[in-house]
């Protein structure tokens, strides 16, 4: 297995003077920039539509992208948009940092005015999309559609006959709401035509992109209110069960996340078409595909409905191996990666090692005492080849908060394991880089804070909090040159420069 290497860097994360990292120019400078730092992968985080609280983990839709990312600049050359306009929107003072309310306001604005003047409905380019995009675009169009007309209310909340999807609703609302139907179909051409543009332009200098999705759909999403029956519904379509995890170390009473929860027997039923569906079309738009919370095809942690913790839920049965199964069969072996994290039981890694995929290791876990796991198999002279080595994950502190939080004792520990007394506290993040790196492990991603050595002001996401998550972006003064050569040495060094 050849060796590699790679940066976690969220999309939205990229320098932009409009508000959030986009698929603009600041994106393919990035991607030269990776080159020249030896890297192979660039690993992003999904891709979709994000709803209240801004995750990318709770989606409108499994399937499409969010328009957050089109490149405003690109729309400039189009014609759609002036430069004028687009300088004159408040999309927020702050470099490093989102502002998602003025976001949601500004770029609105200016999305739909480069709608208005496109003429999309006459682009034989648009035409032939929809159509072979109409499996889930037609039902995600419409949805959008109708959510504005219940002024952004839950579907679980509309009048029950669209609720319900009776025939007489679903043509009246196709019909009343046409533009704004076709508003949000022209969002997802858009999004599309720069993405594909930009992973092209990754591909073409020797850049895998690392895709990431999440095990469940969101409740409030497209996907739950077209198919029902793949969700454990009631007869009026309210979850009775709903996805999280039990209470561990880093939250005493788990993590409620509110997913509906698959209903495996009507999987099962169809032979996982949904899934390898999905899947299909993610390797559409990513070369690896890294699948978040893997051990919930083993066992999932299953919350009543209502429940206002994580606490009251049981463990239920997944579909195991044979779910991976149906998908090889389908689409023949793929790049994916089983984010194994949390706690692991002997069925979880057996599913792992059944499944062929790599799982993942983080070094944080290997000497915290507030992880559940077993924190040898993060130890890095445990590694295996076939996983993929991280010093933090978007969850996680950064490297250099996480050190400074950890007991007096694990430091200590940190320091008897890379045999390092006299690195200053403010380099040692550069040290524990290099160990995962020269580590079996066939790959390797670091998280752009972690190269940075920045603090938890950089800081992706804590679980189980809202209001200041996914909000960091990197300065573009932040990519110098000699962090570019530095990262280059290192990654040669240990033989994981990309040399394509």
């Amino acid at each position: 297995m050849q060796r590699s290497a790679g940066i976690l860097l969220p999309i939205s994360s990229l320098p932009s003077p409009y508000g959030i990292g986009c698929f603009s120019q600041e994106a393919y400078d990035f991607v030269d920039w990776l080159k020249e730092a030896g890297q192979t992968y660039w690993q992003i985080l999904p891709l979709g539509v994000t709803s209240y609280g801004d995750s990318p983990y709770q989606s409108f839709s499994a399937f499409a992208g969010n328009p957050y990312f089109i490149s405003l600049d690109a729309l400039v050359e189009e014609g759609a948009l002036t430069a004028a306009e687009c300088k004159k929107a408040n999309f927020g003072r702050k470099a490093d940092d989102i502002d998602y309310s003025r976001l949601y306001t500004e770029r609105g604005r200016l999305l739909r005015l480069a709608y208005s003047r496109s003429d999309i409905g006459h682009n034989e380019a648009f035409a032939a999309f929809c159509e072979k995009n109409k499996w889930w675009l037609d039902d995600f169009a419409l949805f959008m559609a109708v959510k504005g007309r219940f002024e952004g209310k839950p579907w679980i909340e509309w009048a029950e006959d669209i609720r319900l999807r009776w025939q007489p609703a679903m043509d009246y609302y196709r019909r009343e709401l046409y533009f704004e139907v076709e508003y949000h179909k022209y969002l997802q051409f858009k999004f599309e035509e720069q993405w594909r543009g930009l992973k092209a332009y990754a591909n073409s200098k020797g850049i895998q992109i690392i895709g990431d999705i999440p095990i469940y759909v969101a409740l409030d999403s497209a996907d739950a209110w077209a198919n029902p029956g793949l969700f454990q519904l009631d007869k009026e379509n309210l979850p009775t069960a709903v996805a999280g995890v039990p209470p561990d170390g880093f939250s005493p009473t788990g993590q409620l996340w509110g997913n509906p929860l698959y209903r495996w027997e009507a999987h099962r039923e169809t032979g996982y078409q949904w899934w390898i569906t999905r899947l299909w079309y993610c390797f559409e738009l990513y070369d690896v595909v890294r699948i978040d919370h893997f051990r919930g095809f083993d066992e999932y942690f299953s919350i009543p409905y209502g429940s206002e913790t994580a606490a009251p839920g049981h463990w239920e049965k997944g579909p195991g191996i044979e779910l991976f199964r149906a998908v090889e069969q389908a689409l023949g072996k793929r790049n994916i990666i089983a984010e194994d994290l949390g706690y692991m039981s002997d069925t979880v890694r057996q599913l792992v090692r059944d499944s062929g995929f790599p799982g993942m290791k983080v070094l944080e876990f290997a000497f915290d005492s507030r992880d559940t796991g077993s924190a040898s198999d993060y130890l890095p002279h445990n590694y295996s080849v076939n996983s993929v080595a991280y010093t933090g994950t978007h969850d996680n502190e950064t490297l250099v908060s996480w050190y400074k939080t950890i007991t007096a004792a694990e430091r200590t520990m940190v320091r008897d394991y890379l045999y390092d007394y006299a690195t200053q506290e403010e380099q040692l993040y550069k040290s524990m880089i290099a160990l995962i790196l020269r580590s079996a492990a066939a790959t390797c991603i670091i998280p752009m804070q972690d190269w940075l050595g920045l603090d938890n002001s950089a800081r992706i996401n804590q679980p189980s909090t809202v209001g200041q998550n996914w909000c960091w972006r990197l300065k573009k003064t932040q990519l110098t040159k000699k962090l570019q050569k530095e990262i280059g040495q290192m990654t040669t060094r240990y033989g994981r420069k990309n040399w394509a």
